[in-house]
């Protein structure tokens, strides 16, 4: 294994970002975490990993905790992740996605920090004319949060080539599942990922679905997307710092998911399967943006990393999240 190095880990106390906490724990490297807990839980952070209450761009906060934990690499998963906010709030996403990238890069540089792993996503690529999409494939952004996205790649390249730094940008497609040992899940109120959404009516947090369009040229008209387990991908976080560390010449953009994908109503005849209850579904029109399908082509992670997914089955994903849901209603004191 590369030598560990301190990361530190923006956003470490929200969904994904607190799971790429545990990958690193895990796999034994020293971890610090900064979240202002705006979506994020203090709980969700475990013991003995140093946690500081802040926002990313605080400057002198950055500054005390790089010299503080000798950090040598970031993994920034801060940010705001809701489309339809986003094109609400733009001035939001620029600042909150895009300026404090800016803030925290600025940060990174000063301090001497040399590889930075950056939590992109497929939302860069808009409504790609090709499924799967490939890296390589045109940046189109139909929102602002796939440009605030795109622009902090683009910032991320330029700084790569004018100072002794290299990143790792990795586009999600869609995240869901919670960690298998029910440590950590997606916690946030009024979550809109279709598989979270779906376990909460499973389990009379809510009272229905709804399916947003069923005219897609799909095979059963509802919209495919591309799900991975978010293990899996705090994993990939941890092989791809591993990469960087080993080659510092080297960048990486890579795609993050399965190859494959899923319709809205075989996501949710799974939940019915693996609850064994049924889910009320209301159908209605399509959202404005959603592509017919969007798959990942992920030949390019395969290739550069030793990533080996280990829970790329459906009802797999569909039975962490429940039991993370179900782990979240005793923390909360529910039922």
């Amino acid at each position: 294994m590369t030598q560990t190095l301190p990361v530190l880990v923006t956003g470490g106390a929200g969904y994904i970002g607190s799971h790429a906490v545990l990958a690193l724990k895990d796999a034994g490297w020293p971890v610090a975490v900064i979240d202002n807990l705006t979506t994020g839980f203090r709980w969700a952070v475990p013991d003995g990993v140093a946690f500081y209450q802040g926002d990313i761009e605080d400057a002198a906060l950055l500054a005390r905790i790089i010299a503080e934990q000798g950090i040598g690499a970031v993994m920034h998963f801060a940010g705001s992740i809701i489309v339809p906010e986003s094109v609400e709030n733009p001035l939001k996403y620029y600042h909150n996605n895009t300026a404090k990238s800016r803030a925290l890069i600025a940060a990174a540089v000063a301090g001497g920090v040399q590889h930075f792993i950056f939590s992109s996503t497929a939302a860069t690529y808009g409504v790609p004319e090709v499924s799967p999409v490939n890296e390589d494939a045109p940046k189109l952004p139909i929102n602002p949060y796939g440009m605030s996205k795109l622009m902090t790649e683009l910032m991320l390249a330029d700084v790569t080539r004018a100072h002794r730094f290299n990143d790792g940008a990795l586009r999600y497609f869609n995240v869901a599942g919670a960690d298998p040992a029910a440590r950590t899940g997606q916690s946030t109120a009024g979550a809109t990922h279709l598989i979270k959404v779906a376990v909460e009516a499973a389990l009379g947090k809510r009272g229905h679905v709804d399916v947003f369009g069923t005219d897609y040229a799909t095979a059963d008209g509802t919209g495919v997307r591309d799900y991975i387990h978010v293990s899996d991908l705090a994993a990939a976080h941890v092989l791809a710092l591993e990469a960087l560390i080993a080659d510092p010449a080297q960048s990486l953009t890579m795609n993050c998911g399965y190859g494959r994908g899923f319709s809205v109503l075989e996501v949710l005849d799974a939940v019915d399967r693996v609850t064994n209850r049924t889910i009320e579904r209301r159908l209605g029109p399509r959202r404005a943006g959603d592509p017919d399908s969007l798959i990942s082509d992920n030949r390019r992670i395969k290739a550069t990393l030793p990533w080996v997914p280990r829970h790329a089955d459906l009802d797999t994903i569909v039975g962490h999240a429940l039991a993370w849901e179900r782990r979240l209603s005793e923390i909360r004191g529910e039922g």
